[in-house]
This record gives structure tokens, C-alpha cells and sequence, in this order.
């Protein structure tokens, strides 16, 4: 554990050579609660994000169980080390645009340097898996958008492309939703929830509409006229 914080501490100080004296992991942990719900520090257990495990080293966009990289990530050519994750969590946008993170970044750096410090050592091969609880939200979570939706049911008859769903297919754990605009979304299976709005307002049939649900992006809801519509659009295809 001595060899590991020395480590950390010589490579954050390359960057941030006054975080590097005070850089603490245990507070890292803490901050990693509000990355649980998304990231597991398991090998190959994906969730809305990929598994972090073993993430030092690893090029971006390249674990092969998880599905649901955005192109602009997979062909960033980035692998990921202390500089690097240092800017994914300042801005992911500004360092991969057009990436599907649904988060905003931290921008005090003495939380980005506590968080890289646990990961490190929590990621590495072998590592005992830390317990984080998928609660605390605290500060972290200021800068990963506000709730979505809500307020008064929006009229679905007449739906612009980008929210009438044309297509959805199902493949292992991921849905991909092709909607009227040309454009594909994929979502873990756990993320996408499927409902049904005969009323006035609802859409018309054979017109489902896909609309975002949740605190963070990363959730939507598709809405058909009826229940038997359903099945006959998700089409079990990889």
C-alpha cells in the first residue's frame, strides 16, 4: 500500500504538483459513491458504463464485453493513464466530443486527484473490490444535470423524427433505438423502459415515441399506443 500512494503521489505531482501533497484515496472512495450506479469495479460486470477493472492502460472504447461505446470515443485513440483520466473527468465533452457520458465533469481538482487515487489502486488486476454504495451523491453530482422530464404529459400524436421510434433491437444486454432522424442509441436493458399511453394525448398507433427519464441521461422511455406493439418492433438482432 506504501509503494502504491508513492506512486500516485509521483504521478499526479507531473500535473498538479500542490494536489500531490494532499491527495487521499479513503476521501476518493467516498466520491466513488456517486460512480457506482453506473461503473462497477468488477471485471466485465457492465452497467450503464463500462467495468472500470484493470482500467489504467486500457485504450478507450476497447473493452470487448461492453457494447455501447459511442463511435467518437472507440476511434479517440486515447489510453487511459493519470493525464488522461485527469481530463475525462475535468470535461468529457471538451476532450471527446460527441462522447455519450452522461456527465458534465468535476471541476475541483482536489476531487478529481482523491478520485484517480482510489481508482488506481481499486482497479488494478487482482484488487480487492471496494464497497461503494450506490447512494451520497454529494458534490460530484452538481455538474451531472438536473432531473428530466417531469411537469405536464407532453402530446405525442405528432412526433418530431428525432423522438418517433422507427426501429428497436435487442442484443445481449443492449437495446438500440433507431428513431425517425436516422439516428441509433443504445441503451443498457436495465435503462430503457417500455410503456404504453392509449389517451388523448398518447401516440398514435404503429407511432411509438421514445422520451428521456432519469436524473442522469442515460435513461429513456419508449411509448406505444398499445401493448401488443410492444414485441412486434423489438427484433432480436446483434
Amino acid at each position: 500500500m506504501k509503494r502504491f500512494g508513492l506512486t500516485v503521489l509521483l504521478s499526479i505531482a507531473l500535473f498538479s504538483p500542490a494536489l500531490a501533497q494532499h491527495v487521499d484515496a479513503t476521501r476518493g472512495q467516498r466520491d466513488f459513491r456517486a460512480c457506482a450506479p453506473c461503473h462497477s469495479l468488477e471485471p466485465d460486470r457492465n452497467m450503464t458504463g463500462p467495468s472500470l477493472a484493470n482500467l489504467w492502460g486500457r485504450k478507450a472504447g476497447s473493452l470487448p464485453s461492453f457494447e455501447r461505446y459511442s463511435d467518437a470515443l472507440k476511434s479517440s485513440g486515447i489510453i487511459w493513464d493519470d493525464r488522461s483520466l485527469d481530463g475525462w473527468l475535468t470535461e468529457p465533452q471538451r476532450m471527446v466530443p460527441e462522447n455519450e457520458m452522461p456527465f458534465a465533469g468535476i471541476k475541483d481538482a482536489a476531487v478529481r486527484a482523491d478520485l484517480l487515487a482510489f481508482l488506481k489502486d481499486a482497479s488494478k488486476p487482482g484488487a480487492t473490490q471496494q464497497t461503494a454504495q450506490q447512494g451520497g451523491m454529494g458534490g460530484m453530482m452538481g455538474g451531472m444535470g438536473g432531473m428530466m422530464g417531469g411537469g405536464q404529459d407532453q402530446n405525442l400524436k405528432k412526433l418530431e423524427p428525432g423522438i418517433q421510434v422507427k426501429a428497436i433491437t435487442y442484443c445481449h444486454d443492449t437495446y438500440r433505438v433507431t428513431t425517425g432522424d436516422g439516428r441509433s442509441r443504445a441503451f443498457w436493458e436495465r435503462n430503457l423502459r417500455f410503456k404504453t399511453d392509449s389517451s388523448k394525448d398518447g401516440p398514435e398507433k404503429g407511432a411509438p415515441a421514445i422520451l428521456p427519464a432519469g436524473m442522469m441521461g442515460d435513461r429513456a422511455s419508449v411509448i406505444f399506443a398499445a401493448p401488443e406493439e410492444i414485441t412486434r418492433i423489438i427484433v432480436a438482432r446483434c
